[in-house]
């Protein structure tokens, strides 16, 4: 699998891709694959290019878990909107944007067809569907908990808070395996831990290296996926602006400087790079 540049929001591809980023968001998984194993097997082989995975084929179960620590983003959305239940999980009245829930809350969406919206669903609606069963939905609860835990623990060590993440499963010889990224900007929202407490008291939006970012400026520009309205102009400011945000966050979640690679014939070197690898299989 080979991560690119390109960048979505709001279900469309933004026409200018970001440097950097396929090559970021494929590190990221990376990393935190390999330090999950220990929670769940995951699909991951090897990394043999800064934007190449390669990983074994599993049977994808149809929605994604997605976990929240945190009423932000599309969930105060909702709430603002009158809503007190996200997918079957009730949500008390009184909150704030972006305070933390007393417990992590699971949100599952079905995962879309090309061209389709994912959609909410609630976990019975999952099982009564038979889009998977109890005992293996069960299960995608706790691994789901289990992962979002650990990427809290990592992130607090870092000076984060991983507000909330999805996660993809599968399964391979009839054993649950984590697919695809985990952890990254793209699938993750983060908080900077040393302002957060400071600006929720003041009721201001909080900082945060993450996608969530993209998003905003494209709200703030007109721009949120609906019929007639436009993708804002994407200056070479604004591409360069979120590839440095992009690369802050790696810094920042990894704990180490990000490298970038060579970039000249991105094409070439991704070829070479997995032909070597599968050369030694």
């Amino acid at each position: 699998m080979i991560v690119t540049d390109r960048i979505s929001a709001f279900d469309v591809v933004l026409p200018k891709g970001i440097p950097f980023k396929g090559q970021v968001l494929n590190q990221i998984a990376s990393s935190f694959l390999d330090k999950t194993t220990d929670i769940v097997k995951n699909w991951k082989i090897a990394s043999p290019d800064p934007m190449v995975t390669v990983g074994y084929r599993c049977d994808s179960f149809p929605v994604e878990m997605i976990v929240r620590g945190y009423l932000t983003g599309s969930s105060w959305r909702a709430y603002c909107a009158g809503a007190r239940e996200i997918c079957g999980v009730p949500i008390p009245d009184g909150m704030k944007e972006h305070q933390k829930f007393e417990h992590p809350i699971i949100t599952p969406t079905t995962k879309a067809e090309i061209g389709s919206h994912d959609q909410d669903i609630s976990k019975e609606e999952i099982i009564a569907q038979g889009l998977v069963s109890k005992e293996d939905y069960e299960q995608l609860e706790k691994i789901t908990l289990a992962l979002y835990q650990r990427g809290c623990e990592i992130a607090a060590e870092r000076g984060l808070i991983l507000v909330d993440t999805k996660y993809e499963f599968g399964k391979r010889n009839g054993e649950i395996y984590l697919l695809d990224e985990i952890h990254t900007p793209d699938s993750s929202r983060y908080f900077y831990a040393d302002t957060y407490q400071e600006l929720f008291d003041k009721g201001e939006q909080q900082r945060q290296p993450s996608k969530e970012f993209v998003r905003e400026w494209l709200m703030a520009n007109g721009f949120q996926g609906r019929d007639g309205e436009q993708v804002p102009e994407m200056t070479p400011e604004v591409v360069d602006s979120i590839t440095e945000r992009y690369i802050e966050l790696y810094e920042n979640i990894v704990g180490e400087k990000f490298v970038k690679a060579e970039s000249d014939d991105v094409e070439a070197r991704i070829e070479k790079n997995v032909s070597d690898f599968l050369a030694t299989l």
